[in-house]
This record gives C-alpha cells, structure tokens and sequence, in this order.
C-alpha cells in the first residue's frame, strides 16, 4: 500500500508562514503578546502526521482563563460571540481573505484553496488538576461549550504507528487520497478515517529490510473493509466509533457510508 503522499516542502513552508502569522494576530488580540508560536499547535489530520495536500489544517488556540469567564457571561451566544472576535483578530492581518465563523471554529480560506480552521480554547480544568482537555465553543442551539483531547490522539496514533512501522499513517493519507480523487462529493471526516484504520490495524506492520512475508489467508486491503462488515453488518446501520487516545465519540453518521464505498474501492 505504501504511497506517496507527503507534502511538498514549499507548501509546509507556506503553511508555516500563515500559521505564525495566525498566531501572532491571535496572540496580540487575546494575550497582548507578539508571539508567533505561544498557544497554539496543529490539531486535525495535520496534528496527526495523516495529512495530505489537499487536507485542511485545523489549530487549536488556547486562550486566556478570564476570557472563557467573559463570554459565558455575556447575554446571548456566548461561543458565536468569541468566534468571532477571533475573526476580527486574524481579519487584522489578512483584510482581504475570506474569514468566517463556522459552528466551532474561524475559517481562513485563502484564495489559492489552503484553508485554516481555527479552533478557540480553554483549558478544561477537572478535579484532579488539568488533563489536556480543552473546551471549545459550539455555536449551535444557542451555544455551548464542549471538549477535545488532542495531544492524547496524537500520542496514542503515533504510538500505533511506531508499532506499525508506518503503516498506519501511509493507511489513512491513502484512505484520504481516494476519498479526495474519486469521492470527493461524499463526506468522509478525517478523524473518522483515522479512528476506524487505529481501531483495525492490529497487528499489520511494514516489514523491515529483507524480511519475508508470512503466509496470510486475505491481504491487508481485505481485511480492512472485513472490518469494516463485521462492524456494521455490511453497512447496514453505523457503529459508536471512538478517537484515539481521547476516546470522544466521533461523529461518523455522514462519512461510514463513504468509507465503505472507499473500502471497497481500495480492494
């Protein structure tokens, strides 16, 4: 299966320089700081290494406590009103891209197709002291707050790809490539790809230099989309599908149709 489908080093140099820029306006509005680096980290595909050229790139931007006080005070949508806030600090830097809020996140599409998604966010201090969760806003049925555990995703997906020799990772930017060339009318959400292939991997690995394959009885593509059966009866209904690491439910109603069909596509 192994594919080539890694960025190319002049678009990683792209997004690094609209990342920090981001983050500084970001910084100056909500920390009072210049930073073009504090707060903030990859999150999505690309926080995950399964990204692809044609990925979005999602970043988290953790904000100041007192802030999160703020604007779940304030009359009205409280989460509708910080994003945007955080859309009139990016607007400071980039007046003349398209910026929207778009449910829980700020939207940067620029007009060459990159596109940010911005993810506003506290710290969500639990009993124990802070875990790595944060809270981030829903602008839905009159705003809300929910949580998100990132750092513990990619932990625990580079922890499976370490085992795997990079299978994994190869796995999901191919499971991406496909959706992108041959599917891309169809929702397919990269958390989903992701959590199905961690979920399923078990023991498949590329082997090292001058190893020989075992003997097998189905090939890895097979036993993917087996997987795949065995958990929803051939596609008839969708499972409880959880991220790794994190274990939050992922929402998988819209895309487990397209991963079949992808599935199906790759055997």
């Amino acid at each position: 299966m192994k594919g080539n489908h890694s960025i190319s080093q002049d678009v990683r140099a792209l997004i690094s320089n609209r990342y920090k820029r981001i983050t500084k306006a970001v910084n100056g509005a909500f920390w009072d700081s210049e930073s073009d680096s504090l707060h903030s980290f990859y999150v999505g595909s690309y926080g995950r290494k399964t990204a692809i050229s044609t990925s979005d790139l999602d970043v988290l931007f953790e904000l100041p406590d007192e802030d999160y006080e703020r604007f779940t005070s304030v009359n009205g949508n409280g989460p509708s009103r910080l994003l945007q806030a955080v859309k009139d600090a990016i607007l400071s830097t980039y007046p003349s891209t398209s910026i929207r809020g778009d449910g829980q996140v700020v939207v940067v599409s620029f007009s060459d197709g990159m596109v940010f998604e911005v993810l506003p966010a506290f710290r969500d201090e639990g009993y124990w002291g802070w875990d790595g969760k944060y809270k981030y806003p829903d602008t839905h049925m009159g705003g809300n707050w929910l949580s998100t555990n990132p750092k513990a995703e990619q932990a625990m997906m580079k922890e499976i790809d370490d085992n795997s020799k990079g299978l994994l990772f190869d796995t999901c930017k191919h499971i991406r490539y496909i959706r992108d060339t041959y599917f891309s009318s169809y929702k397919l959400s990269g958390i989903l790809i992701d959590s199905f292939v961690s979920m399923n991997i078990g023991g498949w690995r590329f082997l090292e230099k001058g190893e020989q394959p075992s003997e097998l009885s189905e090939s890895y593509e097979d036993m993917l989309l087996r997987k795949y059966n065995e958990m929803s009866f051939g596609g008839v209904f969708t499972p409880s599908i959880y991220a790794p690491g994190s274990n939050d439910i992922v929402d998988s109603e819209k895309g487990w149709d397209t991963l079949g069909k992808v599935l199906k596509y790759m055997t």
